[in-house]
């Protein structure tokens, strides 16, 4: 199942990803950047939820697939977070709190799975919503301009951004004590 069509989504999501980054290299307009890496960058997002859906619908979900999908996602939020670092648009220690987050929850998974209790740490709906607010909050720090004429991105992709750092920790702290009472038992 490495190459299903869900999965060539995901792959594809993968291979686009530097293309975000790509844009600001190129001779054009600060505003015109900007406006390409958002579409970029939403379109991208999208695929995500297009992935899963085809997979459920088309019956060709597989464990390569629920492996690579959150992987790419990861890859997509660092890329972007390290974007908007560079351009000044978020704040070092609010991307080193949900790079930080997603690599010790990986490999909080990756251990879980070795000593077969992969299921205490599922996927639950604070990392969920984690994931809507970081996927709201970067396209808008990503245009960084005035949308119909009176909303500021900038501003509630800040506030949207601040939202996804509380709920990475948060999220964090509910994996780690889910995670706690399999790892006391295998420690003795």
């Amino acid at each position: 199942m490495f190459f299903n069509l869900p999965t060539l989504f995901t792959w594809a999501r993968i291979v686009a990803i530097p293309l975000i980054v790509g844009v600001y290299y190129l001779d054009l307009e600060k505003q015109t950047q900007n406006l390409f890496a958002t579409g970029l960058f939403v379109v991208i997002a999208l695929t995500d939820w297009l992935d899963g859906y085809l997979a459920r619908k088309l019956n060709q979900t597989s464990a390569f697939g629920a492996f690579l999908d959150p992987v790419a996602d990861k890859i997509l939020v660092c890329a972007a977070l390290l974007v908007l670092l560079e351009l000044g648009r978020v704040n070092a220690l609010v991307a080193l709190v949900i790079v930080g987050r997603e690599i010790a929850i990986s490999a909080l998974r990756e251990w879980m799975a070795q000593i077969g209790a992969s299921g205490s740490v599922a996927v639950h709906m604070v990392g969920k919503l984690k994931t809507m607010a970081q996927m709201i909050a970067i396209p808008f720090l990503l245009f960084d301009g005035t949308l119909f004429g009176m909303i500021s991105t900038r501003l509630w992709g800040t506030v949207l951004m601040l939202a996804a750092v509380v709920l990475t920790i948060w999220s964090m702290v509910y994996y780690l004590q889910k995670a706690l009472p399999e790892i006391r038992a295998k420690a003795r």
